[in-house]
C-alpha cells in the first residue's frame, strides 16, 4: 500500500529559489537519481551519459543510501544551491531545480504535486532499476546510454 502525502501549497510558484527555506529547497528534489549517474565531457564539450550510479545510490529505489552524509563519503558529490545551480548545465531537463530556475512549473508526476513519493517511479522518470552501481560497473565507456532526459 502506497503512503500518500498531502499535496503541498505551491510555494515554488511564489518563493524564489534563493529565498526558500532548507525544507522547501530539499522538497523540490523528486528523487529521480539522474544527477547521481556518472557522466563525462567529451573533448568537444558535449556531455556523455552513463547508467553507472554513485556507490551510495540504491539502484533498486533510485535514492541515496546516506543522503545526510553523502559529501563525507563521496567527496565530489555536488550539493546543489541556488548559486551553484546557474553553473550546472548537466542537470536533467526534468529536474525541479532546473525547471523552477527557468521559470517553469513542476510536472504533474512530481511528488509535491501528486502527493505520492512513488509518482516519479510510476512516471518512468526515476533511474530505479535502470542503473548499475559504480562498484560493479567497470569502465564508464562500456555503459554509455541515451535514456536519461538531459
Amino acid at each position: 500500500m502506497k503512503t500518500r502525502r498531502p499535496k503541498v501549497e505551491p510555494f515554488w510558484e511564489t518563493v524564489p529559489l534563493a529565498k526558500m527555506t532548507p525544507a522547501q529547497w530539499e522538497s523540490l528534489c523528486d528523487g529521480c537519481g539522474k544527477c547521481c549517474l556518472h557522466k563525462f565531457r567529451e573533448d568537444d564539450g558535449s556531455l556523455t551519459l552513463t547508467n553507472v550510479a554513485c556507490r551510495l545510490l540504491d539502484v533498486t529505489k533510485g535514492r541515496c543510501g546516506n543522503y545526510a552524509k553523502r559529501k563525507q563519503f563521496v567527496r565530489d558529490c555536488v550539493v546543489l544551491s541556488p548559486k551553484k545551480l546557474r553553473k550546472m548545465d548537466w542537470l536533467p531537463q526534468t529536474c525541479a531545480y532546473r525547471l523552477i530556475g527557468e521559470g517553469k512549473d513542476l510536472p504533474e508526476w512530481h511528488p509535491l504535486k501528486s502527493g505520492d513519493p512513488e509518482s516519479v517511479i510510476d512516471a518512468g522518470i526515476s533511474v530505479a532499476g535502470r542503473c548499475i552501481s559504480e562498484r560493479e560497473a567497470g569502465p564508464l565507456r562500456q555503459h554509455v546510454v541515451e535514456w536519461p532526459d538531459f
